[in-house]
């Protein structure tokens, strides 16, 4: 008897194994056979207490039962006077002792025999169902493997499950306008994710690396963070699936999921791939037209002040702060626009209970687009308009770098990041905080820019975004506004 025990407890044991291999977790029990796990296993089916008679003595099993085994009807039930067993569904709900009835440790009329037949039938029933269980979950397990390991240059066979032929922007659009304009439904985005081919790696970080990916034959850019860099990947998921976020200037979001290779896990976020590359990418490559330097600036006002602006409604949106504007963190589209890409530090504000949702992330903005508050360290991190403010001065530098690549009459200054004259390629806070605080300097505005009517806007605007005073400074709305006006005037005087 004391065997058969000890063999239901290894078939248990194989089988918390293979679960915690096989399927996503949700559910957390008392596991007594996990020591590895700190006596606790996930799963997505029941906990699981047992207790029978095990050479007189009642001996108690707590483990995890999977969804298969749930579904096999066996785990779950008693046997009269020698097995009791309990079924759960809510985490360590099997932290519990149970005992046999008293009757049942001191019958008279049950020989060893009996009794030896009575326990070992239901366990023999209970390993082979588990065993079973086991041995099919593997066998379709290696199958799919195996289907996957043949088919690595083509593993596009989920694509009719998700779109019936329509390109990802098609997708993305029913689904959105359907719904809550949140994003693509979990179980899509995951189909979607596990279904990309990655060609080459386009771009490194301090986050980890961009990769162009290949999905049912269309390009997407796939953002893969490192597993200790986990909080910045889920912010910035969380920030993406925001309700009414959805907008032409900003990159659109595709799909999150944790990769596991066998190894480590990857963390991967899905988005729209803009062949041009980030802003900073382009403007040094690039010189603009005025046509074309209004075309890029109006496109990040729009998406920057749809992200500041609140939306209020039951399918309403929260107002959002970027924290990080800059160049490389703005992609070009291929209509040369632009979006606003990497929210992993934005902040959301609930006006209703009037709380602003700022992101525990050991990462800061980028040193050398800080606005003056910032730096000075006296910025009031309880006002949400605070964080607003702080998006505008970066702003008013990301509008000096395409300027400043804006041929006019033939001539045309070579790129610069701003502050290139005055404090090192990889500036500190200090360095910074002398030039903008204690000398109040900004980036120079050329005199010709005052012999054209577009550029000497810009200079205005650039100006009104660099004031010390955050609540001085215009708004992302009035920003759109004064450039849309530029769209109808006459581009440049003689």
């Amino acid at each position: 008897m004391g065997s058969a025990g000890r063999g239901m407890q290894g078939a248990v044991h194989r089988s918390v194994l293979v679960l915690a291999r096989q399927w996503p977790a949700s559910l957390k029990c008392v596991c007594q056979l996990c020591e590895h796990t700190n006596f606790t296993c996930q799963t997505e089916g029941a906990c699981w207490t047992s207790v029978m008679l095990t050479n007189g003595k009642e001996e108690v099993i707590k483990s995890c039962v999977s969804l298969p085994e749930l579904n096999a009807q066996v785990f779950c039930h008693s046997s009269k006077n020698v097995t009791k067993t309990e079924c759960c569904y809510t985490d360590f709900c099997n932290n519990i002792t149970l005992h046999l009835p008293a009757e049942s440790s001191s019958r008279p009329n049950l020989g060893p025999l009996m009794l030896a037949m009575i326990v070992a039938i239901p366990v023999c029933i209970l390993s082979l169902a588990v065993m079973l269980t086991i041995c099919i979950r593997q066998g379709r397990y290696c199958a799919y493997r195996k289907k996957k390991r043949q088919n690595i240059e083509e593993p596009l066979s989920e694509c009719n499950l998700v779109n019936s032929g329509k390109t990802l922007k098609d997708l993305i659009y029913d689904m959105t306008t359907s719904g809550s304009g949140s994003g693509l439904p979990l179980l899509v985005q995951r189909t979607i994710a596990r279904t990309i081919v990655l060609q080459e790696m386009v771009g490194k970080g301090r986050f980890g690396e961009v990769w162009r990916g290949k999905w049912c034959g269309e390009d997407v850019a796939v953002k893969i963070f490192s597993s200790r860099d986990e909080r910045s990947w889920f912010r910035e998921a969380e920030i993406y699936q925001t309700i009414m976020l959805r907008h032409e200037n900003i990159l659109g979001f595709i799909a999150a999921d944790n990769k596991d290779n066998g190894t480590w896990t990857q963390l991967w976020l899905v988005s729209e791939y803009h062949d041009q590359g980030s802003l900073f990418d382009y403007l040094n490559r690039n010189t603009v037209t005025i046509d074309g330097m209004i075309k890029l600036a109006l496109s990040i006002a729009s998406g920057l002040a749809h992200l500041h602006m609140e939306i209020v409604g039951t399918q309403g949106k929260p107002a959002i702060a970027h924290r990080d504007m800059k160049s490389k963190n703005i992609l070009v589209k291929k209509n040369e626009t632009c979006a606003i890409a990497d929210l992993g530090l934005a902040v959301k504000h609930d006006s209703v209970l009037n709380t602003i949702d700022i992101p525990l992330n050991p990462r800061v903005g980028t040193k050398r687009y800080m606005a003056p508050e910032i730096l000075d360290d006296v910025m009031n991190i309880n006002i949400f308009e605070s964080f607003k403010h702080a998006d505008i001065y970066s702003l008013g530098l990301v509008y000096w770098e395409i300027s400043r690549r804006c041929s006019i009459g033939g001539l045309v200054e070579e790129y610069q990041l701003p502050f290139y004259d005055v404090v090192p390629s990889d500036p500190s806070v200090e360095d910074m905080r002398r030039a903008v605080c204690e000398q109040k300097l900004r980036p120079n505005i050329p005199n010709q820019w005052q012999s054209c009517e577009a550029l000497r806007v810009m200079g205005r605007i650039m100006r009104e975004c660099w004031y010390t005073n955050g609540a001085a400074r215009l708004t992302a709305l009035r920003i759109k506004k004064t450039i849309s006006q530029l769209c109808v005037q006459e581009d440049c005087k003689a």
